[in-house]
């Protein structure tokens, strides 16, 4: 089963952390980062999609995607 997750935050040390974490858990980056400027916040924010392979799992809509 293929997994996909998107992983956003403010631009900041611990967004590069969350998706350095992902990396190092057998995550693959999955295209460009994103980049915005959040006008409720008054924040830049960042996005990156990732993917994994996670064999001899069934897909569950009620899974928790970071925990594989």
């Amino acid at each position: 089963m293929k997994v996909y997750r998107f992983i956003t935050g403010p631009d900041d040390s611990a967004f590069c952390h969350r998706v350095t974490l992902a990396l190092n858990r057998g995550w693959a980056l999955h295209g460009s980062p994103a980049y915005g400027f959040n006008a409720g916040t008054g924040v830049m924010q960042c996005g990156q999609a990732v993917c994994k392979e996670v064999e001899g799992k069934e897909y569950d809509p009620d899974m928790k995607l970071g925990e594989q």
